[in-house]
């Protein structure tokens, strides 16, 4: 631990805060992480400062274990984080307190002024999708309506609608920028609380309509009901309609025909992975955004990494540049390439570990069959095991919701989604859970039992 205290806890928090970043939204990080320190670092334990108790209660119920997987390289594989409010450790009983002001509440409808036309890089892969965006900007319920944007993750789909939403607001359209995940919340809520007329008036009521990861949506009857309507009202009057997904209508099994079709009626445009020189213009204005000089040789190793989307380029980019902050030295290529060694090295330690023997171990730990797993059957133990195996597969693969739910039975997107953030809300309740998760991960790293603590970068 000698080498560790070499740096103080503020520069470790940075360095972790550079690759937890790329991990969530930038109005969710700006939320909740952008105004947190490192307080302290003792025997495994990292504590963090954070404004408020709201601050605490949300960092600690949903991003604790994304915060201590971002630390573990940088301290040890045993830390555990504590978030500390004006000083004082979080707990329960501090949640009462009066005289902490909450964070502000995350505007769903916000637009993220980083994303421009402007700064969007354009190249082979995106082309078509800009060009399409920038025209229903321009002309919107003229062009293409609704216009249907897909891609895999972190290719610049969210960027294009907010994008459009800007130039749209900008000439006073009432906009809506939503999540397909929130709008299946909000008319949860407005059913519970018999609201519906307030919900259809919302959204019924807007000049244009921009909608994230559709897929959501797909299996949800009531979902689909509503937003069909409310697609219904916005194209029959002539307001444009943005959608976005991981697939293609086509692609989407659990979807209903008849809204399928809709999403088919205007323009369906996909991006694909960036070519190698948008990859180099991509960094270069990155870097120009942080307001970092950094030399085209080092620009160039990042953009060779193979990189199968713009937020992985974009964490192999912030951890070089932490890492040469930690050794207080300007990022050179020699630094550059330790630095992405370390996280190739990181994934080549996990080759071993499959969806399929993460089952297999799950499966073992219930004595339960793989093919229980994969079947049909909803008792409380199988589903619980079930659940577990697809939470496992998220943490310990680069498996995407569609590949996991086809190693579960064909399950669609969606149920994964909602299985892995049921086993996150329950691990901090529930010891039996966290034990059983405890022991399986045990079993796939069984080199961990007598693994000594990690060596800081300093090492």
């Amino acid at each position: 631990m000698e080498s560790t205290r070499a740096y103080s806890p503020q520069e470790i928090w940075e360095t972790a805060l550079g690759e937890l970043q790329v991990q969530v939204s930038k109005p969710n990080f700006r939320t909740w992480f952008s105004k947190t320190s490192g307080l302290s670092y003792q025997d495994n334990q990292f504590v963090i400062g954070v404004p408020n108790t709201f601050a605490a209660e949300y960092l600690e119920r949903n991003q604790r274990s994304l915060i201590e997987k971002a630390l573990t390289g940088l301290t040890s594989p045993h830390v555990q984080v504590v978030f500390r409010v004006n000083g004082n450790s979080n707990n329960h009983s501090s949640a009462n307190s009066q005289t902490a002001l909450p964070p502000p509440v995350p505007n769903y409808t916000r637009l993220n002024p980083d994303y421009t036309f402007d700064s969007f890089i354009e190249g082979s892969a995106n082309r078509l999708a800009r060009a399409a965006a920038l025209s229903v900007a321009q002309n919107p319920g003229r062009s293409y309506n609704p216009l249907f944007i897909y891609s895999g993750p972190g290719l610049g789909k969210t960027h294009l609608i907010h994008a459009i939403g800007q130039d749209a607001a900008a000439r006073h359209i009432n906009v809506i920028c939503t999540s397909a995940e929130q709008f299946t919340n909000e008319f949860v809520t407005a059913v519970r609380e018999r609201s519906t007329e307030d919900f259809r008036n919302k959204y019924r009521s807007l000049g244009m309509l921009l909608v994230d990861d559709i897929h959501f949506i797909a299996g949800k009857e009531q979902t689909e009901e509503s937003f069909f309507h409310t697609f219904n009202e916005l194209h029959n009057t002539n307001r444009q309609i943005i959608i976005t997904s991981d697939r293609p209508p086509k692609t989407m099994p659990l979807l209903e025909e008849r809204l399928r079709s809709r999403f088919e009626w205007g323009l369906i445009v996909d991006i694909q992975p960036p070519d190698y020189e948008t990859r180099l213009a991509i960094l270069k204005s990155k870097a120009r955004q942080k307001g970092i000089n950094i030399t085209q040789d080092v620009i160039e190793l990042v953009a060779r990494e193979a990189h199968s989307n713009i937020r992985s380029m974009e964490g192999s980019l912030n951890r070089v540049l932490a890492y040469a902050k930690l050794l207080r030295v300007a990022p050179t290529v020699e630094i550059a390439t330790k630095a992405l060694e370390d996280i190739a090295n990181k994934e080549l330690s996990l080759a071993d570990i499959t969806p399929t023997t993460i089952v297999e171990a799950v499966a073992g730990s219930f004595q339960l069959t793989r093919e229980a797993l994969s079947g049909r059957q909803r008792d409380k133990d199988t589903a619980l095991a079930r659940r577990l195996a697809m939470y496992l597969i998220r943490q310990e693969t680069n498996c995407s919701l569609v590949q996991i739910g086809q190693e579960l039975g064909n399950r669609d997107a969606a149920s994964v989604t909602i299985a892995c953030k049921k086993i996150a809300t329950d691990i901090d309740s529930s010891p039996y859970l966290k034990r059983k998760i405890h022991d399986i991960q045990h079993q796939l790293h069984p080199e961990s039992k007598s693994k000594k603590p990690a060596k800081s970068l300093q090492d």
